[in-house]
C-alpha cells in the first residue's frame, strides 16, 4: 500500500534549485535511507514533506489525499509526518546556535527559550560558544564538525535506539543520514540524491554492496568507515 506519494518535486532558493522535478513512492511500513553530498537536497526534501519549506511545485499525497496547500491542515500533517535529523550537513541560513536548536524546536518541540539555552550550553561544551551567531560559511571545517557534534548531544545520543525500536514496530520512516552502516542495517530501501533529484535507488545490498551508478560509486568510495 502506497502511503506517501511525491510527484515532480521542485524547491528552489533563489536561483538555485535545490529539488528537481523529484518524484517517490513511500510504501507503508518501508524505511528509507536518503543518502547524498552536502548540497544534494536531502534537508530539504524532508522539510518540504511536512511543508516546513513550501515547495515551489509538486504534490505530497498521504493517503491518497494530496496535502499542505489547505488552510490549518499543516499542524495535522505534521503530526502524520515527524523529521529526525541525523545528517551531518549544516543549514547554511542559520546560525551555529540556529542549527542546533532546529531539531530541539522541530522534533522535541522544545519552547523557543529552552532550545536556545540547551542549545547555547552544547555549543560552550565544543568549546564554540563564542561562534552561536556565526553562519557555517564563516566557520572553519573543524569547527563546523564541533557545531555537528553540539547538535548530535543536544538531541540526545539515544536517539539511534529510538529509531531502532520505531523500525521493529513497523513504523514508516524516511531517514536523512551520512551513517552507512546504520543505513544499511536499519532501511528496507536506500536513495542516493544528487543535484536535486533521485540519482538510484534500491536495497541496501543494491546500492551500499552494488552500485550501478559511478556518482554513487564515488560518494560511497569515501565513506569507506561504514561496515557491512
Amino acid at each position: 500500500m502506497t502511503l506517501l506519494k511525491v510527484a515532480g518535486l521542485t524547491k528552489r532558493f533563489g536561483p538555485n534549485a535545490v529539488l528537481r522535478d523529484l518524484s517517490l513512492e513511500v510504501e507503508a511500513g518501508q524505511r528509507i535511507a536518503i543518502l547524498g553530498a552536502s548540497g544534494s537536497g536531502k534537508s530539504t526534501l524532508l522539510r518540504c514533506l511536512n511543508f516546513m519549506e513550501m515547495p515551489d511545485s509538486g504534490t505530497v499525497t498521504l493517503d491518497g489525499r494530496v496535502i499542505g496547500r489547505r488552510e490549518g491542515e499543516l499542524v495535522k500533517v505534521r503530526q502524520r509526518i515527524g523529521m529526525v535529523f541525523q545528517q551531518f550537513n549544516l543549514f547554511p541560513h542559520m546560525t551555529a546556535i540556529g542549527n542546533v536548536m532546529e531539531g530541539l524546536r522541530t522534533v522535541r518541540r522544545f519552547p523557543k527559550a529552552e532550545a536556545r539555552a540547551r542549545a547555547a550550553k552544547e555549543l560552550a561544551r565544543v568549546g564554540l560558544a563564542e561562534k552561536a551567531e556565526t553562519y557555517p560559511a564563516h566557520l572553519s571545517g573543524g569547527q563546523k564538525q564541533r557545531v555537528a557534534i553540539a547538535r548530535a548531544l543536544a538531541m540526545d545520543p539515544e536517539l539511534l535506539g529510538v529509531i531502532r525500536a520505531l523500525a521493529e514496530e513497523g513504523r514508516t520512516m524516511l531517514l536523512v543520514t551520512h551513517e552507512l552502516g546504520f543505513a544499511y542495517h536499519v532501511a528496507t530501501r536506500v536513495i542516493f540524491l544528487a543535484d536535486g533529484t533521485i540519482h538510484e535507488q534500491g536495497t541496501p545490498d543494491e546500492v551500499l554492496k552494488h552500485p550501478k551508478k559511478e556518482r554513487t560509486q564515488s560518494f560511497l568510495a569515501r565513506h569507506k568507515e561504514f561496515s557491512l
